[in-house]
């Protein structure tokens, strides 16, 4: 980072208050009062009830791995202590451990630009943006097999991180929290060898089914279509303005540059960094549609051979 770069606002670190700690301890009441009207709505006894009952649950979970993401980098609570503790059970439905996330994580705000980036959820943006691609990212269920090989890897104790050295604090915490999960999933099993599948479907299997495609949907914004040899924020990371509604689902996701310029920041304080970034930013868009009409185009163009024109800012 620039000597000029590090005196922007959009820069600037700020310890997490007593403030953002509130707003944090707000969204997760929500995100439970979110996960019991999905349950609630399973019982209503229509098909109505049922289907919107499993799209808001795995609306939540995808939500919950959003906030997940807020504990991964210490910046929910005013001490470091609570964010493992939150972050673990936030992303038990889906199947992710908080602390495999987060050291990969951490990894991805270090490398990005280089040729060592590497996210948790595993979509290259850096590959040339085809159908092919898109769908094989929404929809990549087969990353539950993933899940259950480190499940089985951590049983046995013989779990390793494949991408770099980290310390055996960590290597145990990533096996403590495989080892939970492969636990916690006994119950869906012995709940249906007790004649209650169709409960475990309509309450995890199908909403986990729905998230996988709307998680891939909040997190593709973040740098496909960038440039993605610099090292520089303003240029390979996307921001979103956004609505309400869409920065409170994606839990800020939208204010990425923000993010990536100051990934310590509480969530709920980078829209103040915001107005820069639209004057200063490569890439921004004003709202998800146009972004996602872009992508559409620029796959589709891709895939039929034609090489695409569009403009980010839009």
């Amino acid at each position: 980072m620039t000597t000029a770069a590090s005196a922007s606002p959009l820069f600037q670190r700020t310890r997490v208050t007593s403030h953002d700690q509130r707003v944090f301890l707000v969204k997760l009441t929500f995100a439970g009062a979110l996960l019991a009207t999905g349950v609630v709505l399973q019982f209503l006894g229509s098909l109505a009830g049922t289907i919107a009952g499993i799209v808001l649950l795995g609306a939540t979970y995808t939500h919950m791995v959003e906030l997940q993401h807020q504990c991964l980098h210490h910046s929910a609570f005013a001490s470091a202590r609570p964010h493992r503790w939150v972050g673990i059970p936030l992303g038990l439905p889906l199947l992710v451990s908080y602390s495999h996330y987060r050291v990969r994580h951490l990894q991805h705000h270090r490398y990005l630009g280089t040729p060592d980036d590497s996210e948790f959820f595993g979509f290259d943006t850096r590959q040339p943006l085809m159908w092919r691609a898109l769908l094989r990212g929404a929809f990549d269920y087969p990353r539950l097999l993933t899940v259950a090989a480190d499940i089985a890897r951590s049983a046995r104790g013989t779990w390793r991180y494949d991408l770099g050295q980290i310390s055996e604090r960590r290597r145990r915490e990533v096996i403590g929290e495989y080892r939970l999960m492969g636990l916690l999933l006994l119950a869906p099993v012995l709940a249906a060898a007790l004649g209650q599948g169709e409960l475990v479907l309509r309450l995890w299997i199908l909403p986990l089914m729905v998230a996988f495609p709307m998680h891939f949907l909040v997190e593709l914004p973040e740098h496909i279509l960038c440039d993605d040899g610099t090292d520089d924020v303003l240029r390979n990371t996307r921001s979103i303005t956004g609505s309400r509604l869409s920065t409170w689902f994606t839990n800020g996701n939208n204010l990425h540059i923000e993010h990536h310029a100051a990934m310590t920041v509480a969530i709920n304080r980078l829209r103040e960094r915001h107005p820069e970034v639209r004057t200063s930013a490569k890439h921004y868009a004003r709202g998800y549609p146009s972004f996602y009409w872009r992508v559409v185009r620029e796959a589709t163009a891709n895939s039929l051979g034609r090489r695409a024109n569009a403009p980010d800012r839009s």
